[in-house]
């Protein structure tokens, strides 16, 4: 099994900065793709990032230009740097890994980032 553990969330000012992390843990596992889900009050967990083996990356057109995903994969750690964040970013941001061959999916229980005005 996986655990993903995410961090980094917080309360932060309109156009501040906040680096959230998600590190898994486990025996015997290779991750295939990472991404971060976000989902604020009352509205569906929406697809913010993703980030291949390979480094290529994605992103919702929301945040283009101001989050980065990334990952260590020596740590197993992705993490989505977030700049000139908006009140509209605040969410509970939720990392998502399949792993292996299965590519089975495994969810963070999610960190909190509040933007205020």
């Amino acid at each position: 099994q996986v655990q993903l553990v995410e961090a980094g969330g917080g309360l932060v000012q309109t156009g501040g900065s906040l680096r959230l992390s998600c590190a898994a843990s486990g025996r015997s596992f290779s991750i295939n793709t990472m991404a971060w889900y976000h989902q604020a009050p009352g509205k569906q967990r929406e697809l913010v990032a993703t980030i291949t083996t390979g480094g290529t990356t994605d992103y919702v057109d929301s945040v283009k230009g101001r989050f980065t995903i990334s990952r260590d994969n020596a740590k197993n750690t992705v993490y989505l740097q977030m700049n000139s964040l908006k009140p509209e970013d605040t969410a509970v941001y939720y990392c998502n890994v399949n792993v292996d061959s299965l590519w089975r999916g495994y969810w963070g229980r999610g960190t909190r980032v509040t933007v205020s005005s």
